[in-house]
């Protein structure tokens, strides 16, 4: 983990099965790029293919019968996405959207399946999925609300590879105030407030669908001194 890092986000599937089956799975499947704000996966669908997530962040979100959305998680390099639907031959239960600009394999159902089979890496799945709700879990517990948010966008910068090499530059997080108080199960109301205590270390909100962090460097400073 980078040095002063969240640790908030538990092992990623990469972690669990190892480099070598994460590569045979991703090396000879279909790789594509997507932008800030694309949705990968839609609520609802059948669960054909999954995806491998190389490099990027990206957000889980549920939308009940009534219309209204729930940011569940949020997803790094070396985690899969829409494997649920994969393995029990139903419907996606969320819609995955980019968060970042991401890097994805796209590997279809069978294949993923028989690879699956192949290395016996069904209680790594297992596992996996227990370490993801537990993070679910740790994200929506009690105390500071600033140290938690701040902690927070630590982690999806670092998840998300950024800074990248060479000159510095802003985080662009496509992520609403509405979803990160779903996410740490806190009020719109307080994450605005907090953003605005935020602003002396350069994080700013770009309209209402945007979180820019324009100097990682004070952020983590800041999420440091905050988790003491």
């Amino acid at each position: 983990m980078t040095e002063g890092a969240s640790r908030k986000h538990g092992p990623t599937l990469r972690d669990f099965v190892g480099d070598l089956i994460w590569s045979e799975l991703t090396s000879d499947a279909y790789s594509r790029s997507h932008p800030p704000g694309t949705i990968l996966l839609r609520q609802g669908e059948k669960g054909t293919h999954l995806l491998a997530l190389l490099d990027g962040v990206a957000k889980v979100v549920r939308t009940g019968r009534s219309g209204e959305s729930t940011l569940l998680a949020f997803r790094g390099p070396g985690e899969l996405l829409g494997e649920v639907a994969v393995l029990d031959g139903g419907e996606r239960g969320a819609t995955v959207e980019t968060l970042t600009r991401c890097t994805v394999v796209v590997v279809k159902a069978d294949d993923f399946l028989r690879f699956a089979t192949q290395r016996d890496i069904f209680p790594a799945l297992v596992r996996y999925a227990f370490g993801r709700l537990r993070e679910s879990d740790r994200a929506r517990g009690t105390g500071n609300a600033l140290a938690r948010l701040a902690d927070t966008l630590v982690s999806l910068a670092h998840m998300s590879g950024h800074p990248p090499p060479g000159a510095p530059a802003p985080l662009d997080l496509a992520l609403t105030r509405d979803e990160l108080a779903q996410y740490l199960g806190t009020s719109r109301n307080t994450i605005t407030a907090k953003l605005a205590e935020l602003e002396s270390c350069h994080v700013e909100t770009a309209g209402r669908r945007h979180i820019v962090i324009n100097d990682l460097s004070a952020l983590r400073r800041t999420a440091a001194l905050l988790r003491r």
